[in-house]
């Protein structure tokens, strides 16, 4: 591996941890292999996260770069075409967007057209849920739309385990575990959502609603972990859906979020057990 490589590994960590602490704890703990795909590949979908979830720029413009960096990761990635279409961007853009070319020539080869057929896959339905403004009507419409911004992530990483370590494990379960995580977050950031004129609610329905959507989530992610023989992995999956279940208990008594010491004692529980 070249140096230029090694430093782009290097800056992929740095980047992650500004961008998620809930995910850069568990990456971090992975073998170094693992570590960088894992890294890599959570980039990737982060870095288009980024524009679904941008505050300043407008619905058509969001449509039209996930739709055609949706494109452009069905073939072989030109790294020149995606900085041509985001340069009129990129002092709106995140780092990690605008470094997403970066991002996918650190992930190996061997398993890089998963991740980028995950990631191609969730853009296309980011911007099907940008056109219609998040309008989720119904139990169906909130399934569409976590199977894409979560589920896919379930998909990615499944992927991942089969090709590092021939680890089989069920499509639908694993979709639950992204699902499980996003619906937490619903209802951690409801309020947050609505300031902003979106809620991911299905008509007619109220938090405790959400709360048995994200329970039914979570009770089927637990079986994904069971599937998981590789303890590396296990500990890896167990943090962010111990963190999950753990929210969801302290938002059903009445608080908002988890405190610092409640974060570090669940990673060390999972961690030392």
């Amino acid at each position: 591996m070249n140096s230029l490589s090694e430093r782009t590994k290097k800056e992929a960590m740095r980047v992650l941890k500004e961008t998620s602490r809930t995910f850069y704890i568990p990456i971090s703990l992975l073998k170094p292999t693992l570590k960088n795909t894992v890294a890599s590949a959570y980039l990737c979908m982060r870095a288009i996260d980024e524009i679904e979830d941008h505050q300043v720029l407008p619905a058509h413009t969001k449509t039209t770069l996930l739709t055609a960096i949706s494109e452009l990761l069905t073939k072989p990635f030109d790294s020149n075409a995606y900085q041509r279409l985001i340069d009129p961007f990129k002092n709106e853009l995140p780092e990690v967007t605008n470094r997403l070319d970066e991002w996918i020539a650190i992930c190996p080869v061997e398993v890089v057209n998963k991740v980028k057929s995950s990631t191609a896959t969730m853009a296309s339905g980011m911007a099907k849920w940008v056109k219609k403004n998040w309008q989720i009507k119904s139990k169906d419409d909130l399934d569409d739309y976590t199977y894409y911004v979560a589920g896919l992530v379930g998909v990615m990483l499944s992927d991942i385990w089969k090709w590092y370590d021939d680890i089989e494990t069920d499509r639908e379960l694993a979709i639950a575990f992204g699902r499980g995580l996003q619906s937490v977050n619903i209802l951690r950031n409801q309020d947050e959502d609505s300031e902003r004129g979106v809620t991911f609610m299905p008509n007619g329905w109220g938090r405790e609603d959400m709360f048995s959507y994200a329970n039914e989530n979570l009770d089927l992610a637990k079986s994904y972990l069971k599937t998981l023989s590789n303890r590396n992995i296990s500990t890896f999956c167990k943090i962010p859906y111990k963190l999950a279940e753990k929210t969801l208990s302290v938002m059903e008594a009445g608080r908002e979020k988890m405190n610092r010491d409640e974060v570090n004692a669940v990673i060390t529980t999972v961690t030392e057990n």
